[in-house]
């Protein structure tokens, strides 16, 4: 891969896939889910490939791409990948790939919705690889267009009607993004101040020494807005909303993806570049975290809506992220990093197995479902995967996040961390029952006319099925590469910011 440009080849695909499903006939229903997946897989693959090239030994930011693009602003079409990046790059590849065979059966408008859904994995993709700060935020601001499209043109209207889901979303992520800018128009300014020149570089700006003050006011407002990414209560409320409104793939993207650029920004840019700030702002959102956890884990008990389970649950479990990051150190931060992964494997492929179900049951209520193990097996084992591992069972990818959270976290908070590890017991209450409810008891015969998963929709299962369980049973190369990448993090954050506060 040495010269080639294989990040921007990664972003370009689904773009490319995108106009091409744009000029074909919108009779080509074929055609174009065939484009839709064959650029979800190049995608996928060019991910792998990086992730297998990367040099381990060498660490930092490789597959490095810059190009200046505002020179009087310093801004740089600049991208790159490390131990942190490149785990979010792999997991958006493979919840991409997984979301169109989520998508094949969807029969309305089939050129727009996977056009739309191809840019908005391009956008997401690119908050991750992005090391220019303004391409970052270009990208972020990319992701809010198609995702608001997608819900009000292909969402569901049982408990909410879309439109009301699809605004809802994108008023909470534009606000974010304004408090958001306005810490990025700070930074610009201070670090042209202190560099004598402009630069939106990230690793630039980490270099400048900023006055405690100012850190703490800039980290707060980007704690804000990429709080409000992640559903740090009390920004949450958009998110459940949000999943219910949604299609299929979308609600996988969202859950999967879309609340890790949040968790990704904090590290990557609040952290890295406000060390000082964060370490003042840390303990409120340590206890906004927990709020995270138990508040959204007791709603999970009264709902009786299937993606409003999941959705609640997924706020949730961004409470063990939130903490994670919170605590400062070298083990948190690895488990916030493995634990974003495992979720969105997790939370896509329980989104996937409640699609499939919905589709043709036309219910997502748990009062109306029960004993679907008898006509779905296949359907059962992806639901009964999902749930085991959102419980944190040992053996899958989410057990090894949240342990490394909790012993990271246990260091420096330690009631807010014996409260957080209550949520294990309210998660697991919620998802046996629901899982109780769905798929086991007597067989019901207004269910047989069900067809269990088959073709298209055995790969999620499969793809990310396999991930959990791959991740879970040997996490070693995953971890040692977000190792790698925190720890690299943390020693120039060290070096350049605080001494050896952290």
């Amino acid at each position: 891969m040495n010269g080639f440009p294989v990040l921007s080849a990664i972003l370009a695909i689904p773009v490319l896939g995108a106009v091409l499903i744009m000029l074909l006939p919108a009779g080509q229903r074929a055609a174009i889910r065939v484009v839709a997946a064959v650029s979800t897989l190049a995608s996928l693959l060019l991910s792998l490939g990086v992730t297998l090239a990367y040099d381990r030994a060498a660490g930092g930011m490789q597959f490095v791409e810059s190009v200046p693009w505002v020179p009087d602003l310093g801004v740089h079409y600049a991208l790159g990948v490390d131990g942190i990046s490149l785990p979010m790059l792999l997991l958006t590849a493979l919840i991409g790939f997984s979301a169109v065979y989520a998508s094949w059966r969807v029969e309305e408008r089939v050129k727009e919705f996977f056009s739309l859904l191809l840019l908005l994995l391009t956008g997401v993709m690119g908050t991750f690889v992005a090391t220019d700060l303004f391409i970052f935020f270009l990208f972020y601001e990319v992701v809010v267009i198609p995702i608001y499209l997608l819900i009000i043109m292909f969402g569901s209207s049982k408990r909410v009607t879309k439109e009301y889901a699809g605004m809802k979303l994108t008023i909470y992520l534009l606000v974010g993004s304004a408090f958001l800018l306005v810490g990025i128009i700070a930074l610009f300014v201070q670090g042209k101040a202190a560099l004598g020149h402009p630069s939106m570089d990230i690793a630039s700006l980490a270099g400048v020494t900023y006055p405690v003050t100012f850190q703490a006011l800039v980290f707060a407002l980007m704690a804000f807005g990429f709080g409000t990414l992640l559903s740090m209560f009390p920004f949450h409320a958009w998110s459940p909303d949000g999943y219910a409104g949604a299609p299929t793939a979308v609600s996988m993207i969202h859950a999967g993806v879309l609340k890790k650029i949040g968790g990704y920004g904090l590290i990557r840019i609040g952290l890295y570049v406000l060390p000082a700030g964060a370490a003042l702002v840390a303990p409120v959102i340590a206890v906004l975290a927990i709020a995270n956890v138990v508040y959204a884990a007791m709603i999970c008990l009264a709902q009786k809506d299937l993606k409003y389970i999941v959705g609640y649950s997924s706020v949730s479990h961004m409470g063990y992220v939130l903490i994670a990051i919170a605590s400062l150190n070298l083990v948190s931060l690895n488990g916030a990093v493995m634990m974003m992964f495992a979720h969105g494997v997790m939370a896509a492929l329980f989104f996937a197995m409640i699609g499939s179900l919905y589709q043709q049951s036309h219910t997502r209520s748990l009062p109306d479902l029960g004993g679907l193990a008898h006509q779905m097996p296949r359907l059962a084992t992806g639901f009964m995967l999902a749930g085991l591992a959102s419980l944190g069972l040992p053996g899958t990818a989410n057990f090894i996040g949240e342990f490394t959270i909790f012993v990271g976290a246990f260091r420096v908070y330690q009631v807010l961390t014996v409260l957080a590890v209550s949520g294990i017991v309210l998660t697991a209450v919620y998802i046996l029952r629901c899982l109780g409810a769905v798929l086991f008891g007597p067989r019901q015969p207004q269910w047989d006319h069900l067809m269990d998963l088959r073709g298209p929709e055995m790969v999620p299962l499969l793809v990310l099925g396999g991930a959990v369980l791959l991740v879970g049973i040997l996490p070693s190369p995953l971890m040692d590469l977000i190792n790698l990448g925190v720890g690299q993090l943390l020693a120039q954050v060290d070096t350049l910011r605080m001494g050896g506060v952290l």
